[in-house]
């Protein structure tokens, strides 16, 4: 059966206002606009090539994720993070993805839930100590094991939460692992963290909740590193995305 045109345009919609979501959020992360800068809707229609009803949409969404604020005077400008915005959140990711370890464990039914990690982490194993031509892939495989994790705590609630903070700057599970290249124990940290996988993994599988949920708060103790590295270094800081909306002085 064909799709009636009111169908195919309301997928169009669907399709372009996800782009731009994407395409807005990967600019405010790189930088291309500075804290405090408002965003006018015209001017990004022009440099994204879209209408505005999509635009509208994507500075909503970017709101809601806490990226852009709204203006006194209407509008949007662009969000500025503390170092205290950013520490805290690593916190509170340490909290939420601890309690979906721990949930994980417990509410585990079946071996086989396992499978897709234990297949993540076995391609992981095998690019773990390559070159910075499959790091990219590492960083994917890595950030899709961290959302399987939560996944398997079955709790959308918890799920949620944690998909709204995974969209600052360094809160994501994959937000700071491409540092560690650049700091020199770089290589160490990488194989200590995919150690870690394991041992969460395992913890998981043997229903040991609460030893899973001890596991990820040591885990993401390595991103606090990675920043405090990065911070230290200011070539590094200049490649860190979401970067430049973080006011170091603060």
């Amino acid at each position: 059966m064909l799709d009636s045109p009111d169908r195919v345009n309301r997928l169009a919609f669907v399709s372009q206002t996800g782009r731009t979501v994407l395409i807005l959020r990967e600019l405010l992360l790189l930088g291309q606009f500075k804290a405090g800068e408002r965003l006018y809707e015209l001017a990004l229609v022009a440099r994204l090539g879209v209408s505005r009803t999509p635009i509208r949409f994507a500075l909503d969404r970017l709101s809601h994720e806490g990226l852009l604020e709204p203006s006194p005077s209407g509008g949007f400008v662009v969000r500025a993070f503390t170092l205290g915005d950013v520490w805290d959140s690593l916190d509170i990711r340490a909290g939420l993805e601890g309690v979906a370890a721990r949930l994980a464990a417990e509410r585990l039914q079946d071996p086989a839930e396992l499978n897709k990690m234990r297949l993540l982490q076995s391609e992981m194993d095998e690019i773990v100590q390559a070159n910075l031509d499959t790091f990219a892939q590492y960083v994917r495989l890595n950030e899709t094991f961290h959302f399987e994790l939560v996944r398997l705590a079955k709790s959308p609630m918890l799920e949620r939460s944690l998909s709204h903070l995974n969209t600052l700057p360094f809160a994501g599970p994959s937000k700071l692992v491409f540092a560690r290249m650049a700091v020199g124990r770089g290589a160490e940290l990488l194989i200590q963290g995919h150690q870690q996988h394991h041992e969460i993994l395992e913890a998981i599988a043997s229903g040991q909740g609460n030893n899973a949920e001890t596991l990820v708060h040591e885990h993401i103790a390595l991103a606090r590193i990675n920043l405090q590295a990065a911070l230290a270094n200011a070539e590094i800081w200049r490649n860190v995305p979401g970067a430049q909306l973080i006011q170091r002085d603060s």
